[in-house]
């Protein structure tokens, strides 16, 4: 059965939608960002007024009988008067923003270091994926990652943070390596040669995991990568290629 392939328009659609999306949380990360600035900035005034507050009364006290510090206080000025309720508020909005900046940063870090990016090997992509012709049974069927063309022996590299959910023979895939990244994502590495990872174990985002080979059912050394997002299978080079 003949291959199927998209129309260039789809893909094209779906490469601008992909772009899109990334540009709009990019300006959605700057407007968070841009509000909490403002926060620091207010945190920043507050504290310039109590370090102001702080010297005054520290001259104050440096006099050392009550007359002198009544002769050198200074009552046009607003520094001894701070309104302390108004001022425990302020602290209170500012420690809640500082505590609000660091929890947004750890979460969009965690997504970002779990998000698969660029590819596990140097390579030429041989395989697509989606629907193709099975290059040894020859029939129709579905290419759920991509197989990236690459000299065995390659050492073969995580594309994201996550945990080793699965390093050993499967089937038709041969040696495979599988990642749990968290937030939905999961990727897969097939075909290797020699798996150095170990079920339980913590990588990071360009740890080698295996050598790339040709087990199982293969016609030559490659990669078969896959990316998972929730449970669904992502094109890696429109998506996070």
């Amino acid at each position: 059965m003949a291959q199927k392939f998209k129309p260039l328009s789809l893909v094209g659609a779906g490469y601008l939608l992909s772009i899109g999306v990334k540009t709009a949380e990019y300006y959605g990360m700057r407007k968070k960002l841009s509000y909490f600035s403002s926060q620091i900035l207010e945190m920043k005034v507050v504290m310039s007024s109590l370090q102001k507050t702080e010297s005054e009364f520290a001259r104050l006290l440096s006099f050392k009988s009550k007359k002198k510090i009544l002769e050198k206080a200074d009552v046009s000025s607003n520094l001894g008067s701070l309104d302390i309720e108004l001022l425990k508020r302020q602290i209170d909005e500012t420690i809640q923003s500082v505590a609000e900046i660091r929890e947004y940063i750890k979460e969009e870090k965690g997504l970002y270091l779990s998000t698969p990016a660029g590819w596990p090997v140097k390579g030429s992509v041989s395989s697509r994926f989606g629907t193709r012709v099975h290059p040894i049974t020859g029939e129709s069927t579905f290419h759920s990652g991509i197989d990236i063309s690459t000299p065995g022996g390659t050492m073969v590299r995580a594309t994201a943070d996550g945990i080793v959910s699965f390093s050993n023979w499967h089937n038709d895939s041969g040696y495979i390596v599988a990642l749990e990244h968290g937030h939905g994502f999961r990727t897969v590495y097939a075909h290797n040669k020699l798996n150095y990872v170990k079920v339980g174990q913590r990588v990071r985002r360009g740890d080698v995991l295996s050598l790339s080979g040709s087990t199982g059912s293969s016609t030559g050394p490659h990669v078969h990568y896959e990316i998972r997002k929730d449970g669904s299978d992502i094109d890696p080079t429109q998506q996070y290629g």
